[in-house]
């Protein structure tokens, strides 16, 4: 299983509004962040607003931020609105296969059991388990100035 873009940078998005403890992440900033369009930036911001992991504030000063706490959104929050298919395999998606097993297949029972047990790490971990896991994140980010390495002696 691949996960899509728009999923991976939807959980970049996530992670960025979290460490951003000025509030309101502002959408130039973010694509610069990560390199983006601002407009695929929007693309993957929809359904992040539409199932309430993201809230939007309109206006000169506007921006996104988190429309709950971190630690109160999971990974598979997050995949579950951003995917649009956990098919493993054609006989995942539709009744039409032509598969004679499609009633007793012990592999379609070994591909379910894998997604769940992937479902169940996803919703193990959350936005902030992520964001706080890594101090250094928000010089990476650029939310600050990163902080220089000490001069190596010798």
């Amino acid at each position: 299983m691949r996960l899509t873009r728009q999923t991976n940078y939807a959980m970049r998005i996530l992670m960025y509004c979290a460490a951003n403890d000025r509030g309101l992440s502002r959408v130039p900033e973010v694509a610069r962040a990560y390199g983006l369009s601002e407009l695929f930036l929007f693309k993957i911001l929809q359904p992040l607003v539409a199932n309430g992991l993201v809230e939007t504030v309109r206006g000169r000063n506007g921006g996104v931020r988190l429309a709950r706490p971190a630690d109160q959104i999971t990974l598979f929050d997050v995949v579950r609105v951003t995917e649009d298919s956990f098919a493993m395999a054609d006989c995942f998606e539709d009744d039409t296969t032509n598969c004679p097993l499609v009633d007793d297949c012990s592999l379609n029972s070994a591909l379910r059991e894998a997604l769940d047990a992937f479902f169940a790490v996803l919703s193990r971990h959350t936005i902030a388990d992520l964001v706080e896991s890594k101090p250094q994140i928000r010089g990476l980010l650029g939310l600050e100035a990163a902080v220089a390495a000490p001069p190596r002696l010798g």
